[in-house]
């Protein structure tokens, strides 16, 4: 009793730590209701529906008897008396040339008078079954009665005695009264702690999803309980919170880049133009000189504004395409062309391959964006010779685009993230000559909206960017 009296103070006092409408609470009321409706359902028909059962199995018991009856072809005294043995009934077979009859200890009407009412009024009736419901006169109960007609002079007779039940269920009533209050007991211990159980780790998802709400990727969502859904649903939390951290990363490490990438080209505009008015204004050569500088540095920051809206643009789902005919050898050749300072100065060669004609269907601004992107990648990272090949590849159902440089490669780990903003493997800032380091964000997304494939095929001889154009 004493630690019975302990669990329950235990229980009283974790409740009033507990807000109402917690898991707990209702995960424990609900085990309580169940507990009270099924023990409901059990009073119900165990109880108040208990004689109407009883009788309604007996009036079963009495059709199966007459089932066999019917389906006997050679009735003997030895087959009536094993059916009312075993349905626990009387039995009377009545003709012209067999008269047998069988009781059972539990006192059957007397049939054995021909002039008995019930046999008299069913053989004259010309019916061929019939219920009756009878007070035995001799025991003073309740007999249920099923005559019916075999042949057409053979009878049979088959009653049961209806045991009066009401001392039967007062015993089961007290006994329920008992069994009640010890299954609401154990129903409100055992849901307490079956609903704390269920709970407590969704409460601890749930203050571990909070701490990841304020900024804390040190949130570890894993359970110790085996349950799939809520498994899954840590399993779940668990990605998104990576996922996050990630991306929690890249927004650091973009702001940083995005801050020194502008504030380069600003300071180099602030020098030279303070050169220009301070020392070099009256030289013509090397004003002119720091001009040009002054406006590469501003391309250069106009170049990256650009990028930033056009990735934003992208990304927002905001950008409307413009699907129009495009000839895809001519775009590549214009796209060649604006890089022709690079093949006369700084010796680059461009080596494009493709069909004799090339027509696709897709918005022109964004798929020459592509094509610049990756080709300016390509000029990045090449290789010593200097080469950057572009190929289109024809089969029956698309165009596979390829731009191809002869670098050092990608490491595999790194491929996946590649087309993330300003991802460098050495998680250090890169400024490279021709580009802003949103190239790959912006060609992914821009391939992401056409619904064309993409990828990348990196080894130690260099880099492949490719992606396929279907045929409309």
């Amino acid at each position: 009793m004493n630690k019975l009296k302990k669990i329950i103070d235990k229980i009283k006092n974790d409740l009033k730590n507990t807000k109402k409408n917690s898991l707990k609470i209702n995960i424990w009321l609900f085990l309580i209701a169940f507990s009270i409706f099924i023990l409901c359902f059990l009073w119900f028909f165990q109880i108040i529906f208990f004689n109407s059962y009883y009788k309604s199995y007996k009036t079963g018991e009495l059709d199966k008897a007459a089932s066999e009856l019917r389906e006997s072809p050679n009735l003997s005294q030895e087959k009536i008396e094993n059916i009312a043995q075993k349905r626990d009934i009387c039995i009377e077979i009545y003709g012209d040339n067999i008269y047998a009859a069988t009781t059972s200890n539990k006192g059957c009407m007397e049939f054995g008078n021909k002039n008995f009412k019930v046999k008299r009024d069913f053989i004259n009736s010309g019916l061929l079954e019939q219920h009756y419901n009878l007070i035995n006169s001799r025991y003073q109960n309740e007999t249920l009665i099923y005559a019916l007609k075999l042949d057409a002079n053979l009878y049979a007779f088959i009653n049961a005695s209806l045991e009066p039940m009401d001392s039967t269920i007062t015993i089961l009533s007290n006994q329920f009264i008992f069994t009640t209050i010890i299954v609401l007991i154990l129903s409100l211990i055992i849901g307490y702690f079956i609903s704390r159980k269920l709970s407590k780790p969704i409460t601890k998802i749930s203050n571990e999803a909070r701490k990841l709400a304020d900024g804390n990727f040190s949130a570890n969502f894993k359970t110790d309980i085996n349950i799939y859904e809520i498994n899954e649903l840590a399993n779940s939390l668990n990605y998104a919170k990576d996922e996050l951290s990630k991306t929690e990363s890249l927004k650091r490490d973009l702001m940083a880049n995005v801050s020194h990438d502008l504030k380069t080209p600003l300071t180099m505009i602030k020098a030279y133009a303070e050169m220009v008015r301070d020392l070099t204004y009256a030289n013509k050569e090397k004003r002119e000189e720091n001009l040009n500088t002054i406006i590469e540095e501003t391309d250069r920051l106009a170049l990256l504004v650009n990028d930033i809206l056009d990735l934003s643009a992208t990304e927002s789902g905001n950008t409307a395409l413009k699907i129009e005919k495009i000839d895809l050898i001519e775009l590549i050749n214009q796209v060649i062309q604006r890089f022709k300072i690079l093949s006369e100065q700084e010796h680059y060669h461009f080596i494009f391959t493709h069909p004799e004609k090339t027509i696709i269907n897709a918005d022109y601004k964004r798929i020459y964006q592509v094509i610049y992107n990756l080709t300016n990648n390509a000029i990045n990272y090449t290789g010593k010779d200097k080469k950057v090949y572009i190929n289109i590849e024809e089969t029956k159902q698309k165009y596979i685009v390829q731009i191809r440089d002869t670098g050092k490669g990608i490491k595999k780990e790194d491929i996946k993230h590649i087309w993330d903003k300003y991802y460098h493997s050495d998680k250090k800032h890169k400024r490279n000559n021709y580009g802003t380091g949103l190239g790959l964000s912006i060609v992914k997304n821009i391939l992401q909206i056409h619904n064309y494939k993409y990828g990348v095929e990196s080894s130690s001889k260099g880099s492949t960017f490719y992606f396929e154009i279907p045929k409309k």
